[in-house]
């Protein structure tokens, strides 16, 4: 069956939020040498530190910034099958290096934070109750990783019939190739879901700009 031609959509569609994925403290601490938990493309820390661009950008402009954190009890009884692929033990709730990055992403006491124990921040969480709260249509997505976390909320806000766009500058993924794959598979899902960070900052921008009344 032939794919039914759809209107063109704005980055932004009606009210939009920023969703921070996974951007935690072990983001930036990793030390040269030593084993992973999880792999991660070379520059990771640098793509997520871009992401701060886009934080101040939101809190700018009036845009809630939601937090999603990745945590897990230290008997580890809530990993279920996350340790049965390629990922080793990791986001244990007691470690330091699991809090969110808040000094280097720029935290506000008024952003938000949601506690996953799953990639998606749609399962097990209150995430989607915020968002009804917040009216957001949009989610614009940044963060860790592109193939696993951000890839699996895209889809159940895609499922959700949420306007979803990954901001590919400060994103980043499991290996270069797995990042990729992974853009392609979410724009494959909705037209324009890959963006680039400077139109994303535009788009907060006219945004913002809009009356009040028109932005709804």
């Amino acid at each position: 069956m032939a794919a039914l031609n759809t209107a063109p959509r704005q980055l932004i569609e009606g009210k939009p939020a920023l969703i921070v994925v996974d951007i935690q403290e072990d983001s930036f601490h990793h030390v040269e040498g030593e084993p992973q938990a999880i792999y991660t493309v070379a520059d990771y820390a640098q793509r997520m530190l871009r992401g701060r661009e886009v934080i101040d950008k939101a809190h700018a402009c009036d845009i809630p910034v939601i937090f999603i954190q990745e945590v897990h009890r230290p008997d580890l009884i809530d990993f279920g099958r996350e340790l049965d692929g390629s990922e080793g033990v990791h986001c244990i709730e007691t470690h330091p290096h699991t809090e969110i990055a808040k000094e280097q992403m720029g935290f506000l006491p008024t952003d938000y934070v949601v506690k996953k124990r799953r990639y998606s921040a749609f399962f097990g969480t209150d995430f989607e109750i915020l968002l009804k709260g917040l009216e957001a249509e949009t989610l614009l997505l940044c963060g860790g990783l592109t193939d696993v976390c951000i890839h699996y909320t895209f889809v159940d806000g895609h499922q959700s019939d949420y306007f979803c766009r990954v901001i590919e500058e400060c994103s980043g993924g499991s290996s270069e190739d797995a990042h990729e794959s992974a853009l392609r598979a979410m724009e494959y899902l909705q037209k324009g879901a890959r963006r680039g960070i400077d139109e994303v900052l535009s788009a907060m921008d006219a945004y913002a700009a809009r009356p009040l009344k028109d932005r709804a």
